[in-house]
């Protein structure tokens, strides 16, 4: 047995030889964070922890500087914790981190991103510390964990996810290890607190304890087992508190279930989650041949994790791996939606890397260059960014002493928080409401020669209004003169009426 000298030199070795890699994700997280527009639901992160979770926006047109004087607030926890039970559905762990994250660094969205940047890079050296810890190559299942699109994306934008990533992966560190009383009360602990960070975390959670405790009990660690279960239940009340007051929030958000609609977009978004969406980047037939190629990739990957598994090794990861798909099946069966995205799917992507980690360095290394063209697309494609800065920048360009006409949205927040952010602070938007016509539309617009549609479609409300824009300009008074993505411009010709 080495001496604890020995051990210590041992792990600062380690410790060595796994820097090079974080310092490589460090650097690719904070060009995603820094290189992304802003997001719709970043925008709640930013207004919530500002102290305006629903802001009040005027009907007369007010210059997009005012959304950055708004987030620019700060709110107290308890403030934030009332503010989400009334309007969102989400726990409040993440949002009471942000807080106090952004009274140290600042409010602008990409210190916010920031945050995320260094829980994701926590939960890269989780991953690493997890594979030493099984004998996979410590390195390499870091590399494919950061290539995974869904990590590297949750992993810089401003929502909870690295956080509940985090504390999942300290999680099943704890409770991977020989039990002891403290270890496991920790593991337990940090699974609630993940759970509390994103409910969806809870799948995962579930299926690290399942594989755990059996494995105390077997070896007569029973303060150990219940350690682990106390601790993570500790949590279970705090979630339902804000859950059960959240539940009717966000109706529609998702399609109705559909079991066979669910297993395909389920395979396409867990192919997207591990290799990106370089199908998108090039045109017919390309993209279908592109889209082939990756697929029979992910099933060779598959095949060569099936042949190699070792069960006693390998039981626990398979589990986490499986937990969050099978969940997400679960709940859209329960509530007839159907919860199934990427950024959900990031909870697995980490267990997932470290099976694939065992199939050799030849099948690793072509995944890996596969997740570097797709972690490029993510920092630079616009075919993965949602449209609210190059809208913005080409809107501010366009509308001269005009204005710029911007849905409201659902409530204000995601649509109008994202674009006015990314714009500069002088432009004028008008804010179209839902369920205006298309005459009242162009009653509001009639002292303005020159008019901006921002025809961005993020939500119901959002896609009505798009519509209703368009309608109100398709007048003898109007003539469209430009024409860009998500923009249209018209100009009065006529007395608008």
């Amino acid at each position: 047995m080495p001496k604890t000298g020995e051990s210590l030199v041992n792990e600062t070795l380690n410790f060595r030889r796994l820097a090079p890699v974080l310092l490589l994700a460090a650097a690719v997280l904070t060009l995603t964070a820094w290189l992304r527009g802003a997001e719709y639901d970043e925008q709640y992160s930013l207004f919530l922890t500002a102290g305006t979770p629903r802001p009040l926006w005027p009907d007369t047109p007010f210059p997009a500087g005012l959304a950055k004087t708004l987030q620019a607030g700060g709110a107290t926890l308890s403030e934030i914790g009332r503010d989400l039970r009334v309007t969102d559905v989400h726990p409040p762990l993440y949002f009471w981190l942000l807080s106090l994250w952004r009274a140290v660094f600042g409010p602008e969205l990409f210190a916010a991103r920031l945050l995320s940047v260094g829980l994701a890079l926590g939960a890269l050296a989780c991953t690493g510390a997890i594979a030493r810890q099984v004998r996979i190559p410590p390195s390499r299942a870091m590399l494919l964990t950061l290539g995974c699109y869904a990590f590297a994306y949750t992993g810089a934008i401003a929502r909870g996810f690295a956080l509940a990533q985090f504390l999942l992966l300290a999680g099943y560190l704890c409770l991977s290890s020989p039990p002891r009383y403290w270890r496991f009360v920790l593991g337990g602990l940090c699974l609630g607190a993940a759970s509390f960070s994103n409910y969806l975390a809870v799948f995962v959670a579930c299926a690290t304890l399942a594989a755990a405790i059996p494995r105390a009990l077997a070896l007569r660690a029973w303060t150990s087992a219940i350690a682990a279960l106390v601790g993570f239940c500790l949590f279970l009340p705090l979630d339902l508190l804000w859950f059960l007051a959240q539940r009717g929030s966000r109706t529609g958000q998702f399609p109705p279930f559909s079991a066979i609609d669910s297993l395909f977009r389920l395979a396409a978004r867990g192919a997207g989650a591990i290799l990106g969406g370089l199908p998108l980047y090039v045109g017919e037939p390309a993209s279908q041949i592109l889209a082939a190629a990756l697929g029979l990739l992910l099933l060779v990957t598959v095949w060569r994790i099936a042949r190699g598994l070792v069960w006693t090794r390998d039981t626990p990861l398979v589990l986490a791996v499986i937990a969050t798909p099978a969940g997400l099946l679960l709940l859209g069966a329960l509530f007839d939606n159907t919860p199934i995205e990427i950024r959900y799917l990031a909870f697995a992507m980490p267990f997932a890397a470290l099976l694939a980690a065992t199939t050799g360095p030849r099948l690793t290394g072509i995944l890996l260059t596969v997740q570097a063209a797709s972690l490029a697309g993510l920092m630079l494609a616009p075919q993965t960014m949602q449209p609210a800065r190059a809208a913005a920048w080409a809107a501010a360009s366009l509308a001269g002493e005009g204005i710029v006409l911007l849905p409201r949205g659902n409530d204000g927040v995601g649509v109008v928080g994202a674009f006015a952010i990314e714009s500069p602070p002088d432009p004028r938007l008008l804010l179209i409401r839902p369920g205006e016509t298309p005459s009242a539309i162009r009653a509001r617009a009639a002292p303005h020669r020159r008019v901006v549609l921002a025809l961005l479609e993020q939500d119901d409300a959002s896609r009505a209004a798009a519509t209703a824009m368009r309608q109100a300009f398709d007048d003898p008074g109007w003539r469209e003169v430009a024409r860009r993505p998500h923009l249209a411009v018209y100009e009065r010709i006529g007395d608008g009426g």
